[in-house]
């Protein structure tokens, strides 16, 4: 069953690791040094772009805006007093290793695993599995609206709520990103994630 798709950020694309495995090849020590000293010497050059792209915290873009609907089929409903206890449970959970079709501690989470565990014993019913699953089973929030403990998607792959994870208020999210990687905090607004934003969905009554 298809569960959740790697988000394929720059950290762990597989042209990023590529290139990481060339350039230990070549000499990537001598090529760190020369960086680093570069790096201390001067601060980044600001460009028009990255100046316009800006709408907040340095280095937030804007959301999407235009984002997909689902049509809601049998939701999840869990009580509102639970959401600080299944933030607290995702917390836990930073920094286990992401793991494809994984939902546990000790087995490794991908992104739709992750969230079926912090709401597994909730809601007294099976819980979705797949990203679209849970799209499905989860009612729309618009963005302002947004508490903690709510859903937030994204499109990583060329499919619509192909990515999830859990909303910490604040503009930051929890999830397990990636193959190689770990369950992290990110912003829902950085430049990877912002215009992949399929927007904000709860379970929460």
């Amino acid at each position: 069953m298809l569960t959740c798709k790697p988000a394929s950020d720059p950290e762990s694309s597989p042209d990023a690791m590529a290139s990481r495995r060339m350039l230990l090849g070549s000499g990537l020590a001598l090529l760190a040094g020369a960086s680093l000293l570069a790096g201390c010497g001067s601060a980044p050059r600001k460009t028009r772009t990255s100046q316009r792209r800006r709408s907040g915290p340095a280095g937030t873009v804007p959301l999407r805006t235009s984002t997909p609907e689902v049509a809601v089929i049998n939701p999840v409903q869990i009580d509102a007093t639970l959401r600080e206890e299944a933030v607290a449970r995702a917390l836990l959970a930073v920094n286990v290793p992401y793991s494809y079709g994984g939902n546990t501690l000790e087995g490794g989470f991908d992104c739709s695993g992750l969230v079926q565990y912090v709401f597994s014993g909730f809601a007294g019913r099976a819980l979705p599995r797949s990203t679209a699953q849970w799209a499905r089973a989860s009612l729309p929030r618009d963005i302002g609206q947004l508490q903690r403990g709510d859903l937030v998607f994204f499109n990583t792959s060329g499919t619509s709520f192909s990515h999830m994870g859990i909303y910490l208020g604040n503009r930051q999210f929890v999830h397990a990103p990636s193959s190689g990687g770990v369950v992290r905090t990110d912003r829902i607004d950085n430049s990877y994630f912002a215009p992949r934003f399929d927007g904000g969905r709860t379970v929460f009554l």
